[in-house]
């Protein structure tokens, strides 16, 4: 390698031969931290062993590589996972942990004992596993090191033996001993010698802090003759006193008490089998373990999986595959437009099924067009009776104009394979299958909303029309109008009056506003009008008000195209809407509005117009009203379907109280996530579930453990609310097949007798709907197109969404139905959070045992202050308890209370901001809460109401801390928002922790009643944070930042961050960047009233855009022109300046001050080069990429550009912005191009040939 020694090299050969081998799980032993660091560091950058995953573990030491053991747990926890492959250690990793699946051992530095070597190789756990020793090749010293190792392990092996013979010699059975502990099942023991240092042992591993260090206090005495020992354990022990037998000397009597101790801990299941201080890692092993042992870790956004849908039954059923009269529930569905004139018929829903009740009376929003809107309400039609007769007429209907309107009703083509034919057949049924099986018909407008009503005659005459063309199509799929009949019906009228459709005759003024079908398309259009001065023997050129030209006549046409001659050539055109794709209607209207400017974006597209001869049209008799209809049935059907899913979910779930049920509209919430572009999302029911969950089972842990301290109960709650667990119990009640996680897409949508068009066959390799629990089905491809499904329903999903969804699901239960429900729905879960009002009494006589007179006077101040009168004592006394009480003899302290109170804050501040600000987004709903919910928010809210002077402690360093902070924030008129953002006022913790230790002391005195903790907390915690207020941390500001800005900073210390981020917010507030809503709405406000002016006219190649203006140069010029002195503050405050070139100069040399020169691009003509050296330009500038919207015209003829004629029909026109920071936008106009690509290369040339006019760059010839 050159740069690195030979040792080190052969390390890198050793993992290259490795290959791709998947799992590894290597250690590397090394004798120095240092030496562990820099070796990982290296490893990460050789290429070549990319695909290994690399780390280090070291002990606790002071150097700064060293790892605090919650790193080390985490370190550890990963390389079991795989998650890590090479792992470089010291030999804090020789003993005491347990990998199963190590497959090699490398010692890069030698053992220097034979333990040390015995230990490391026996990390080797899995079988075929390899043990490498790296020695140097020459090193007589290291051969003889290694040597004597392996010689003394012989010699202990063998001594071991010889050493059988003479056990009956040296037998000893350790429970004949009656100064020693012994466990039966694992032979461990303790004896009078080891357990004290088990007592020590055991006090290390309970919770503790900088104020506070668990050790056990031992206190003898002297009386009649003989030694007696008492032993206090901390407050946060599974006990705290015992007293331990006489004994001869103090040192015998300590070891005996000791002894006794351990003892007690083993039955109370704080010590092992083993005899150590348990270590709670509590874990369910399922039957899907090795689908969650992959790499990536079950409920990460990383993992991928493949699952399916679950089918709704209430639309399943066989009515429809027979011949029979069915009875139906109904269900109409009203349509009111927000514009006067605009109708549309009320269809009605048939199905076996009877819907739940909000279901059933559902309502919804429909956004057409910009301010077009149209509301839809759902009600019970009662039930309705359909013979055998009608209900095959109804089928045809709901077939004819779902296939008609979004469909094919002409399949095949003469120029393909499959030959042209009619989608009827009479000997073959459009197939209905009976897992979507409903029907959607009209219903009379006049109709009463209590008797059902069908418009009959509209779908008789439907059934009429395919009846017709079933004999009129022949085999072929050419339309044979022999049929047409040549009597008038309407014999009053004169001839002229008479229009020849290809089924009938009919009047004019009974064709407007009517439906046809097209005989040569197989389309369904509405009749607009009738064109009389029209007819087919006119040319194109008459009808599109072009030139007069020898193009060809609509006789000549319909020959020519269909081999149709036309029997009337003579008879007017009739002025035709044709049908067109469905839309997602259920977008709100803020779809077509700018985010930036509000203004709209997306306009009415100009509705395209057919004109064709009435003789090619059969007639429909029924309105437009009830064609207006279908076009909105997709995105209502959509929405029902996801009501009856979320009502089917809440049936499952089985939480049904007799006064009131969770709606199906909030369930519905709790699992459609963001990717689905609804206005709704379960983005802030996931985080009030999180609340909810963490609360419950902190109550559940806090009440049903009472021996266990804060420590163990934090690691059960951790390990129970983790997304890796609600993963898990997502999938083990289906929850995945319930998710909605992709748009609506209708064209997808297909209602009972329709055929798609937008087939996508499965190819996931198995038939059924629902997806094997199988590693295959898991991936970390990126490529992977999310929410895809295929026409079985399976699809690729985030595994983190399961999580995230089972936490929206108890939000949507508490929202719904309050913490009863909640529990319901985790106890359907899976999750145990059952408690009883037995153990709130149990926490209460606990609490019965301190001793509170000494305090008495202290207690009633404090109840005063929280305007709260506790009727235990003890619960209030206990929350205002440090553990360093414990050297005033005090054997409780508030970690336990502390650890219930976190979780009832935190979920009362959460319901707060969720019931009062339900109109921002979850991202800033998120941020309000953390901005809430934290140590340093409760620690000035007890300072404020004065509580902090009642914490007992017994720390110096504390009562130092609590004085300096108290006086720095009076020394100040802060914010108290302010103060939890900066560093300037750091809180102690434990002021902090009286505070939840008091709120979990209130709750458990009102027996659970978190009303009663609200209305105590919420005058304290006042005024609570509102979205005008929060103040982002500097970090999460300079992310912000960086999201819109495209850089920011990376480090691994969260000190390290917080600096380099107030380092780096102060840097950009000084160009005039920030983050802050208050900041920005100010610049707008200055900004406002000098451009207004210049906005009212735009000028497409003078146009700049600032602050949400559009800024024209030109026409500012010829209205106000500035000195040039203020271009100097332009960083301050945008000023308009007569040469803009300034403006662009002065932005070259903020945005990147080392670009003092042009910088040169290369001008090339070729598709792709101008925008390839314009996003050259902007990387080099660190300016944000151009925005391009384009325009499309069309036109009848081939379009002519630069005086030659193409070949292309349309023309795209490209506008350009380019937002350069802290200055301007500049927005030009590109010349027509044939396509759109092409256009906007032309307006990306445009774009550069102005920066260069400004001398920001150089054009060049290649």
């Amino acid at each position: 390698m050159g740069l690195i020694s030979p040792k080190l090299d052969k390390l890198v050969q050793i993992f290259q031969s490795f290959g791709l081998c998947e799992g590894l799980q290597c250690l590397i032993f090394v004798e120095r931290i240092i030496t562990a660091r820099v070796i990982e560091v290296f490893m990460k950058k050789v290429k070549f062993l990319s695909h290994f995953s690399i780390s280090y573990l070291t002990g606790g030491s002071s150097t700064i590589d060293s790892l605090t053991p919650m790193m080390q747990k985490t370190t550890l926890d990963l390389f079991r996972s795989r998650k890590v492959n090479l792992l470089f250690t010291t030999d804090v990793a020789e003993e005491g942990i347990h990998i199963p699946n190590c497959c090699c051992v490398i010692r890069f530095d030698l053992p220097k004992t034979v333990r040390s070597y015995v230990q490391s190789r026996g990390r080797a756990r899995q079988s075929n596993s390899i043990y490498i020793l790296m020695i140097e090749r020459g090193n007589n010293k290291q051969e003889d090191q290694l040597f004597d190792i392996i010689k003394s392990e012989q010699s202990i092996m063998q001594t071991a033996l010889c050493r059988d013979s003479l056990t009956d010699i040296f037998k000893f059975d350790w429970k004949d001993d009656l100064n020693a502990f012994y466990v039966k099942s694992t032979g461990a023991r303790v004896t009078t010698d080891s357990s004290v240092s088990l007592i020590y042992k055991y006090c290390e591993r309970l919770p503790k802090d900088k104020y506070f260090t668990p050790k056990p206090i031992f206190n003898s005495t002297f009386e009649g003759g003989r030694y007696q020992c008492s032993l206090t354990l901390p407050p946060n022990a599974a006990f705290q006193t015992i007293v331990g037998p006489p004994s001869i000397n103090s040192k015998l009597a300590k070891q005996l008490v000791s002894l006794d101790a351990c003892v007690e801990l083993h039955k109370l299941g704080v010590l092992n089998d083993h005899l150590l201080p348990l270590a709670e890692e509590p874990r369910e092993i399922d039957a899907a373990e090795a689908y969650n042992n992959y790499a990536s870790g079950a409920g990460t956004s990383k993992r991928k999986e493949l699952h399916g849908m679950t089918r709704i039954r209430a639309l399943s059923g066989t009515w429809a595959h027979e011949s029979v009269d069915v009875t139906l529930n109904a269900y109409k569905i009203n349509f009111f437009c927000n514009q006067e004139g605009e109708k549309y018929c009320p269809f009605a829903l048939l199905l076996n099924t009877i819907l739940d009740d909000d279901v059933a009376n559902a309502a919804m929003d429909l956004f057409l067009i910009p301010n077009k809107m149209v509301k839809v309400s759902i009600n019970p039609y009662g039930q309705v009776h359909l013979s055998a007769e009608k209900l095959k007429k109804s089928k045809r209907f709901q077939e004819f104009f779902f296939n008609g309107i979004f469909g094919k009703l002409l399949v095949g083509s003469r120029s393909s394979a499959e030959p042209r034919a009619f989608l009827f057949k009479r000997e073959k049924e459009i197939p209905w299958s009976s897992l979507n099986m409903y029907l959607l018909l009209p219903v009379e407008s006049a109709a009463s909303q209590e008797i059902a009503s069908f418009h009959w005659k509209g779908i008789d005459a439907c059934a009429s029309v395919v009846e017709h063309l079933l004999d009129s199509y022949s085999l072929d799929g050419e339309y044979e109008n022999s049929s047409l009949s040549s009597s008038n019906s309407y014999g009053t009228f004169g001839s002229e009056d008479i229009v020849h459709l290809a089924n009938k005759s009919i009047h004019i003024q009974h064709l407007r506003d009517s439906v046809v079908f097209a005989i040569h398309t197989g389309r369904i259009y509405s009749v607009l009008d009738v064109i009389n001065n029209v007819t087919p023997e006119s040319s194109f050129d008459e009808i599109y008000d072009q030139k007069p030209s020898k193009s060809c006549s609509f006789v000549d046409y319909y020959l020519y195209k269909y081999n149709i001659r036309l029997k009337y050539p003579r008879q007017p055109l009739l002025l035709l809407k044709q049908s067109h794709n469905p839309h997602n209607l259920l977008l709100s209207k803020l779809k077509y509005e700018d985010g930036f400017s509000g203004q709209n974006t997306i306009s009415e597209k100009e509705q395209v117009h057919s004109h064709i001869p009435p003789e090619l049209l059969v007639h429909i008799d029924i309105s437009t009203d009830i064609l207006k209809s279908f076009y909105l049935l997709p995105s209502v059907m959509h929405r029902l379907e996801s009501l009856m899913l979320a009502a089917q979910l809440r049936e499952e779930i089985g939480y049904a109280p007799s006064h009131s049920w969770i709606p199906s509209s909030v369930i519905l919430e709790a699992i459609t996530t963001l990717r689905c572009c609804e206005s709704f999302s379960l983005e802030r029911l996931e985080l009030l579930g999180d609340s909810v969950l963490k609360y419950a089972l902190s109550c559940h842990l806090f009440l049903n453990y009472p021996k266990k301290h804060e420590g163990q109960l934090s690691d059960h709650r951790s390990w129970a609310v983790c997304n890796s667990t609600l993963h898990r119990l997502g999938i083990s009640r289906y929850l995945q097949g319930y998710i909605r996680d992709t748009a609506f897409d209708p064209r997808r949508w297909v209602a009972p007798g329709q055929i798609s068009l937008r087939n996508f066959p499965c190819e996931c390799g198995f038939d059924s709907f629902e997806v094997p629990i199988e590693t295959k089905f898991i991936t970390e491809e990126i490529s992977i197109v999310m929410g895809k499904a295929c026409d079985k329903g399976h699809r690729w999903m985030c595994s983190k969404t399961i999580a995230d969804c089972v936490e929206a699901l108890i939000g949507a239960y508490y929202a719904g139905g309050g913490l009863a429900a909640a529990l319901s729905a985790m106890k359907w879960l899976g999750i145990n959070s059952e408690f009883q009002e037995k153990n709130v009494i149990e926490a209460k006589n606990i609490a019965l045992c301190w001793s509170y007179l000494p305090k008495f006077n202290e207690i009633k101040s404090l109840e005063s202050k929280l305007a709260y009168t506790f009727s235990v004592k003890g619960l209030l006394l206990e929350a205002i308890t440090h553990p360093t009480q414990q050297e005033l003899g005090i054997a409780y302290c508030y970690q336990r209370l502390e650890f219930l109170g976190d979780s009832v804050l935190d979920l009362l501040i959460t319901w707060y901001l969720f019931c009062n600000h339900t109109d921002i987004e979850p991202g800033k709903l998120t941020d309000m809460r953390s901005a809430s919910v934290n140590n340093d928010n409760f620690a000035f809210a007890a300072v404020r109401n004065n509580l902090h002077v009642h914490l007992q402690h017994g720390s110096g360093l504390l009562s130092k801390q609590i004085t300096e902070y108290v006086r720095s924030i009076s020394e100040f008129v802060v914010d108290q928002q302010l103060i939890s953002s900066s560093d300037s006022f750091k809180s102690p913790k434990a002021l902090g922790d009286m505070m939840e230790s008091i709120a979990a002391a209130v709750l458990i005195d009102s027996n659970l009643n978190l009303d009663k903790v609200w209305e105590v907390f919420k005058p304290l915690l006042s005024p609570l944070i509102s979205p005008d207020k929060l103040v982002l941390p500097p970090y999460r500001e300079l992310i912000e930042l960086s999201s819109h800005i495209g850089h920011g900073c990376d480090s691994n210390r969260k000190g390290a961050k917080a600096q380099a981020a107030i380092c780096l917010l102060k840097a950009l507030k000084e160009r005039g960047i920030s983050h802050t809503e208050i900041v920005a709405k100010k610049g707008q406000q200055e900004f406002a009233s000098g451009y207004r002016s210049c906005t009212s006219s735009l000028a497409h190649n003078d146009s700049f855009f600032e602050d949400g203006h559009i800024i024209n140069l030109r026409s500012c010029k010829k209205e106000k022109s500035l000195d040039r002195s203020t271009i100097s503050s332009l960083s301050m405050k945008p000023a308009f300046v007569e040469d803009e070139s300034c403006i662009l100069e002065h932005s070259r040399k903020l945005c990147n001050p080392k670009f003092n020169e042009p910088v040169v691009l290369q001008l090339k003509t070729e598709k792709g080069g101008p925008r390839t050296e314009l996003f050259k330009l902007c990387q080099t500038l660190q300016w944000p990429l151009p925005r391009f919207l384009s325009t499309e015209e069309k036109s009848r003829t081939p379009i002519c550009l630069d005086g030659m004629e193409t070949p292309h029909f349309n023309t795209f026109v490209s506008c350009i912005r380019l937002h350069i920071p802290n200055t301007v936008t500049i927005e030009l106009m590109g010349e027509k191009r044939t396509d759109k690509k092409s256009s906007h290369d032309s307006a990306a040339l445009t774009m550069l040939q102005e920066l260069q006019k400004q001398g920001i760059c150089v054009l060049k010839e290649p």
